[in-house]
């Protein structure tokens, strides 16, 4: 049973999702937005004049599904408590996926070798999404 995280963005959906097909190579599976819903959101659920935020999407990262949503389109989105990880095949590729997510955002421990890894570091991207990348000794 996979375990497949769900990003709530709070109107910054579409931006994000661009972001991450430029910096990951993210392929986007489904994306529906609210005006397309076969039932309209209860009253009060979305904000008047975002109708056609993202009510839902999946994108395709590597081999992970990750899901994500402008949720209520009050631009706080707060990711806390959770960090997404990113295994990569070698350092080059770790300097990419690093720098690429890094742009705009603040780096938290920067892309070094640690004991258990050629390559390991800690940033949150431009929406407050925290990472981890990291390229493993063989």
């Amino acid at each position: 049973m996979p375990i497949e995280p769900y990003l709530n963005f709070d109107g910054r959906c579409e931006e994000a999702i661009e972001f991450y097909k430029k910096a990951l190579g993210a392929e986007v599976v489904r994306l529906m937005r609210y005006s397309e819903s076969p039932e309209p959101p209860p009253p009060g659920r979305i904000a008047p004049g975002t109708e056609n935020k993202i009510m839902h999407s999946t994108l395709r990262i590597g081999g992970s599904n990750v899901m994500a949503s402008d949720g209520y389109c009050k631009g706080s989105a707060e990711f806390k408590g959770i960090t997404l990880s990113v295994p990569v095949p070698d350092e080059a590729a770790a300097e990419r996926a690093f720098n690429a997510l890094s742009d705009g955002g603040k780096v938290h421990m920067p892309l070094t070798e640690t004991f258990f890894a050629k390559r390991f570091g800690m940033l949150s991207d431009r929406f407050g999404v925290p990472w981890m990348i990291i390229a493993g000794k063989q």
